[in-house]
């Protein structure tokens, strides 16, 4: 199948990405050197209040973690996207995206003032040319190419990577969406080898 491709960016270790996939376009994010965590918002772009919502994504297709044929709803229970390629095997669900707090919390109080996936995307929404979404419109999110197993008495774990050296999930945009992207910088867990590295970015016109 032909396609014209719209995006190719390489995106740094720790740094944010949005952008507007439209209805019928591919988004594919890739996993350049291997185990870094992808933390990712959708919304969409004609009506931000409307988001990804991990609760029915996961109610929906009765499993936690996401991988080939998941589609992702919103919190008005309409489908998003669909992962249509998933070279990892799973991705987190239930993570969350590391925060000033959290950093306290799981590793020291010294690690408070340490980057995070929160601070990256306060950093990419204030840069929307309309503005108007603010950290309360950051909802649970999903982690690309993260591992978070859950333990028989149900807590999670953060562990090392079962992505590799390009890998990457492919999706298929169902609604004109808003992706918002964190890089994670996270230096404390096993989640990323404690080496934060570049992804890609890739958007195309499907034939």
């Amino acid at each position: 199948m032909s396609t014209a491709r719209r995006l190719d960016e390489v995106v740094p270790a720790g740094e944010p990405w949005m952008g507007v996939v439209r209805r019928g376009q591919t988004l594919r994010i890739v996993d350049l050197e291997g185990n870094q965590a992808v933390d990712t918002l959708f919304y969409n772009a004609a009506d931000t209040a409307e988001h990804y919502s991990a609760q029915n994504t996961i109610q929906a297709q009765q499993r936690i973690y996401l991988t080939t044929d998941t589609v992702l709803l919103s919190n008005r229970g309409n489908r998003m996207l669909r992962i249509e390629e998933d070279t990892c095997g799973r991705h987190d669900t239930l993570g969350g995206a590391c925060s000033a707090e959290s950093n306290t919390v799981r590793y020291a109080l010294e690690k408070r003032h340490m980057h995070s996936c929160r601070d990256s995307f306060l950093l990419a929404l204030a840069r929307l040319p309309q503005g108007g979404l603010t950290k309360r419109d950051l909802p649970s999110n999903i982690n690309f190419f993260m591992n978070v197993p859950v333990t028989p008495e149900g807590q999670l774990r953060f562990a090392d990577g079962i992505s590799a050296a390009g890998r990457h999930v492919q999706l298929a945009a169902l609604m004109d969406t808003l992706v918002l992207i964190s890089n994670c910088p996270q230096l404390n867990n096993p989640c990323n080898a404690y080496n934060p590295t570049p992804i890609r970015v890739m958007t195309w016109d499907r034939a």
